[in-house]
């Protein structure tokens, strides 16, 4: 698989396993393009990948997966449920939202999952 941290105005995290970058996916109004910077990431290890998600999750941060072996890392960290995954041309798709806000100590909302968007 592929990973790339996108150090922005929080960290956005792409997901893609190796064989799928570089093409692009439609189905209807539906469209994936991999084949730009975006997904252009380091090949890790299952595991490398799974130790890098675990301490971003711990981040306000969006993970945006892509492929099999990428939707399914992230169903065994429970970072999406099946419920959250789209299909284009049969290539599944998970995007997720981690939101951390702490209030005066008061209110700790851990994550917000935004899926099927």
């Amino acid at each position: 698989m592929l990973i790339k941290v996108h150090d922005a105005y929080r960290i956005v995290v792409a997901v893609c396993d190796k064989e799928l970058f570089g093409k692009q996916f439609r189905e209807g109004k539906k469209k994936i393009d991999l084949d730009g910077k975006f997904f252009e990431g380091e090949e890790k290890t299952k595991e490398e990948i799974i130790d890098i998600l675990l301490n971003l999750r711990k981040e306000d941060a969006t993970f945006n997966f892509v492929g099999e072996k990428a939707c399914k890392t992230a169903l065994e960290l429970n970072l999406i449920n099946k419920n959250g995954i789209i299909r284009i041309e049969n290539v599944p798709i998970a995007l997720v939202l981690v939101w951390r806000f702490l209030f005066l100590g008061l209110l700790d909302l851990e994550r917000l999952v935004l899926q099927n968007y």
